[in-house]
């Protein structure tokens, strides 16, 4: 009987104890902590040879030496390190010798005027590049450099620059060619301005070419669906013939240029 009083007081305590770790809440996981498991997780695979991410889709916008563009990309990784990069990439090419002449220097001046330029240079690449990824492939923080070298085929549009002068007491639009290159120049006509956007398209020619282009890419979001790059390098471009953009400049058929430019897009 004198043991009575233990056994409850052992049951008792066994009873509060069991009902205190039923009351128990677990905490609530973070999306911090979700994401870093995620990745770990990634890391972890990569490391035993896993491929986190098969394709990707991104867009970019890039700032060159010489001009600017904007491309499509279509990517298919073909193991943790390398991935192939279809490429289609549009852009403008200016000549370091442009100058938008002011109202003050052609009294006619209505509109933007850059004197003696002979075309404007669209070139359209298409091309594949060899993507690397560098240094440690297991960088926790999300964060790879890779390096990118390829290249295909340019083909090099050309807009002819049309000004709008005074012809045969009427204002009309002229090129720089045999017929119109007086006019064209101011010489024996008033200069009214420059051209607007929807002239000359008409009248495109295409100068087909090669390019080569090796690049360096930041990658600030190698673990996330959402893709976030910048990435610089410089392009290589060789026509099949001259391609002429200023009157009183030597038509050059090799560019090159350097470039900064914006990736975003999504993986799968």
């Amino acid at each position: 009987m004198k043991k009575l009083p233990i056994i409850f007081a052992g049951l008792f305590a066994c009873i509060t104890a069991f009902a205190q770790e039923q009351g128990k809440v677990e905490k609530p996981i973070s999306k911090k902590e979700l994401k870093r498991q995620r990745i770990n997780e990634m890391v972890r695979q990569e490391e035993e040879g896993v491929i986190a991410y098969k394709k990707h889709l991104a867009f970019g916008l890039k700032l060159t030496s010489d001009g600017y563009g904007a491309f499509i990309e279509v990517a298919r990784a073909q193991s943790v390190r390398k991935s192939l990069l279809f490429q289609l990439e549009i852009s403008e090419r200016k000549h370091p010798k442009e100058y938008k002449q002011q109202s003050d220097q052609f009294v006619f001046l209505e509109a933007p005027l850059i004197y003696s330029k002979q075309n404007f240079f669209y070139p359209v690449k298409l091309g594949v590049q060899q993507q690397l990824v560098l240094g440690n492939k297991g960088n926790k923080n999300g964060v790879s450099i890779t390096g990118n070298l390829g290249g295909g085929l340019s083909l090099g549009l050309l807009r002819p620059y049309m000004v709008e002068v005074e012809k045969n007491g009427q204002r009309t639009f002229v090129s720089y060619n045999a017929v119109d290159s007086a006019q064209f120049l101011g010489l024996n006509s008033i200069i009214y301005g420059g051209p607007n956007f929807g002239t000359g398209w008409n009248k495109l020619t295409v100068t087909p070419g090669f390019y080569a282009k090796p690049s360096v890419r930041f990658d600030y979001g190698r673990y996330n669906e959402l893709l976030s790059a910048i990435e610089v390098g410089m392009t290589a471009e060789f026509y099949t013939k001259k391609v002429p953009q200023m009157v009183f400049s030597e038509p050059e058929q090799f560019f090159f240029s350097v470039y900064v430019g914006l990736v975003f897009g999504r993986r799968k």
